[in-house]
């Protein structure tokens, strides 16, 4: 018999605490966890020094990405580092399986994080707490003491059982399972977009919004829905917008990315950095330059797109899957708008594996592109009928 590794025996154990402790008291685990780390997510004690939380680069004001869109990529705790990566949408990401390789396919799926390097919304948790260019607590152990220190302590033992907070490894764990507990919630999975509404017969499309949706889904022009398909699932839920998978766009390396001028001790490599995606961690040159497909919902509020920013625009992306392999390569760098006023792209950062099957020369006329972003706006919630 294997033995349990520490993570994997404290989150086991953590488990059964709650279950024990939600049993005698007949109240739902799955709610109280959510309201523990509703309390988590929203605490900005819990970095190094305090002042950053889950909430302060996933604000739900904004579809839960960062609030912040001075700069591509987010700031941590410490305001003058940078990370090298535009802060995902933390929105319908519950519904991401588990990081795997789909062996019918023959890709990978799943997972969290742009690269899918954290398999589940609980691995996910635990990455912000300790990254030095994030929260930068320096172990789980000063991130338990200041658990230990809130107001809500207490409720660790409510809801997981007693003395769950009294060893760091079990209660590291309980923290991160609250914390996956509430991103499960309705608040981040509303489905209330117009979008819904008019699949549920509660709204109409606009004439332009239709012709976009039509565009979208059509296989010999956008073909969006490829990758982000736009129908029920087989479940009869409402549409994801994403698949999961991972994909090399050909995304060229953003200037404006103040990663590139971080500290050595954070950036070795400087301006000569290059993210490798996918590849980087499952340590395989035929997956660089991948980067998980995102939900388009609530697209139109996240800005700025793609795993660097480079995208400052919805019609931005749109024109660079239209014509990325028509328009000559930039010289020298260019950010979005220098891109679209000289008629260029800007090299990919890594070339190999760009997906030129499905993208790059759509043949969309400006029509065409502008009804693609107008149902593009009908994805973000909060839509009234």
């Amino acid at each position: 018999m294997k033995t349990l590794s520490l993570g994997w025996a404290a989150l086991v154990a953590c488990n059964l605490m709650a279950v024990a402790s939600l049993a005698a008291a007949e109240v739902s685990p799955v709610e109280r966890k959510a309201q523990l780390g509703r309390l988590l997510f929203f605490d900005a004690t819990l970095s190094e020094p305090a002042g950053q939380s889950c909430a302060s680069c996933h604000d739900p004001a904004v579809a839960f990405v960062d609030p912040d869109t001075a700069k591509p990529t987010s700031k941590g705790v410490h305001r003058e580092r940078f990370g090298s990566r535009n802060t995902p949408s933390a929105m319908y990401m519950a519904f991401s399986p588990a990081f795997h390789f789909d062996q019918a396919e023959g890709h990978y799926v799943g997972g969290q994080f742009w690269d899918g390097r954290a398999a589940t919304l609980e691995e996910q948790a635990k990455a912000p707490f300790l990254a030095p260019l994030e929260m930068a607590n320096p172990d789980k152990r000063a991130v338990v003491e200041k658990v230990r220190r809130a107001a809500y302590a207490g409720q660790f033992d409510e809801v997981f059982g007693k003395d769950a907070l009294a060893a760091v490894e079990p209660a590291f764990e309980c923290i991160v399972a609250a914390l996956a507990a509430f991103e499960r919630t309705a608040e981040f999975q509303p489905f209330t977009t117009k979008h819904d509404a008019w699949l549920q017969g509660r709204a109409k499309l606009s004439s332009q919004e239709l012709r976009g949706l039509a565009l979208f889904n059509d296989e010999k022009k956008g073909n969006c829905a490829a990758c982000h398909p736009s129908q029920r699932r087989p479940d009869g839920g409402l549409p994801l917008f994403t698949d999961f998978t991972y994909d090399n766009l050909g995304v060229p390396k953003n200037p404006e990315n103040p990663f590139y001028r971080q500290h050595k001790a954070w950036n070795p490599q400087g301006a000569k950095f290059v993210d490798r995606g996918l590849g980087g961690v499952v340590k395989k040159r035929s997956e660089d330059g991948k980067f998980k497909v995102p939900t388009l919902r609530n697209i139109a509020r996240t800005a700025p797109y793609m795993h660097n920013g480079y995208f400052r625009t919805l019609r931005g992306v749109v024109a660079f899957y239209n014509d990325r392999d028509l328009r000559p390569a930039c010289k020298g760098a260019a950010i979005e708008a220098e891109a679209l006023k000289r008629g260029c792209w800007p090299r990919p950062e890594l070339r190999r594996n760009v997906n030129t099957e499905e993208m790059g020369r759509l043949g969309l006329s400006e029509q065409d592109v502008d009804d693609i972003v107008a149902f593009l706006q009908t994805l973000s919630d909060g839509y009234v009928p």
